[in-house]
């Protein structure tokens, strides 16, 4: 008599990881189709770097409310569902937990809702705010994880930066909340418009709430998926600037490319051999690109040190508030006490 050995079960984070990367191509097609609706909204012309073309020339009460509205609401849900899983749920399974299940539909619902405001009303934030907060965000989620994940992988080459466990420790509490503000208003500072630095935008902005909505499920902590998540701002960044047509592309694609072969691929677990290749791999496209105008050689650092000095700086601001908060604490029982 044998026995035969059952396949293991699927697991449910996996398969809704899977299914959302699907979502997020099929909706991204979606608005890729119906692009050619919008071509006819006026718009302003083109008014140089710090201008956000896609945006009403006459911006109406609608627009303005309805993605304000909109944005707030999405907002919100996305805050009072990490807060309850932090307090109710608190563990990692592997598995989906039933606010996964809420989180996937709500941000599948926004995503629909944001689709038919586009189509209706058109505006999005970009009508009353500046690009660069858009750009900030995203900013401050990268070297968000570049500070959290020192501890796991270390931020230069697999070496640790001395940073407290406080401060490491108070920056993962609260991520969910700073990449959830990121990805949302980033995601509703722009029109569902079909042009090629759009779409990726938005597959994007769908992947990083996809991920949020798998808060404590083994998926979510995938080193794999992570730093794919990471990386594709390089795809991003580049794709942009090629067609901005202003020749910095390769500032993008090498600078965010470097903090890759810099910090991001030693957390893979990878062998000295791999990152050797990476190495060379890197070493040679910057020789091919950069070969008879090395006078531009210096953008390639550019990026990785705003950001390097970023995680400093945002390291400092937390510590500061930490020392704050403890100060404040001290204080009433110190003034209390007995002379």
């Amino acid at each position: 008599m044998t026995t035969q050995t059952q396949p293991a079960p699927r697991r449910g984070d996996v398969l809704a990881l899977w299914g959302g990367i699907l979502f997020s191509l099929a909706f991204t097609g979606v608005i890729a189709l119906a692009g050619w609706r919008l071509q006819a909204i006026p718009k302003w012309p083109d008014a140089g770097a710090d201008w956000y073309f896609w945006r009403l020339m006459d911006t109406t009460t609608a627009a303005r409310i309805s993605a304000w509205g909109l944005y707030l609401l999405h907002q919100l849900a996305a805050w009072g569902l990490i807060y309850f899983a932090q307090t109710r749920v608190k563990r990692y399974v592997p598995g989906l937990h039933p606010i996964n299940v809420i989180a996937l539909a709500g941000n599948a619902l926004f995503i629909g809702l944001h689709f038919a405001q586009t189509h209706l009303w058109y505006g999005g934030l970009a009508e009353d705010v500046s690009i660069w907060s858009s750009q900030v965000s995203v900013i401050i989620l990268l070297v968000w994880v570049l500070l959290m994940e020192n501890s796991r992988r270390g931020l230069f080459f697999g070496k640790k930066v001395p940073i407290s466990k406080q401060i490491i420790g108070w920056a993962r509490k609260y991520h969910g909340y700073v990449f959830a503000w990121a990805a949302i208003y980033t995601f509703w500072y722009h029109p569902m418009e079909n042009t090629w630095g759009h779409l990726f935008g938005f597959f994007y902005m769908f992947l990083l709430m996809l991920q949020g909505s798998l808060i404590f499920t083994r998926a979510h902590l995938n080193k794999f998926w992570t730093v794919t998540l990471e990386a594709m701002v390089a795809a991003h960044g580049t794709m942009v600037a090629v067609l901005q047509g202003n020749n910095l592309w390769p500032m993008f694609f090498f600078g965010f490319t470097g903090i890759f072969v810099i910090t991001q691929m030693h957390g893979l677990g990878w062998p000295r051999w791999a990152k050797i290749v990476v190495y060379l791999l890197f070493a040679a496209a910057t020789v091919v690109v950069y070969n008879g105008q090395w006078v531009r050689l210096n953008e390639i650092i550019r990026i990785p040190f705003i950001e390097y000095l970023a995680v400093f700086v945002l390291a400092g601001l937390i510590g500061g508030g930490l020392w704050i908060a403890r100060r404040a604490k001290q204080r009433p029982l110190a003034q209390s006490a007995p002379v």
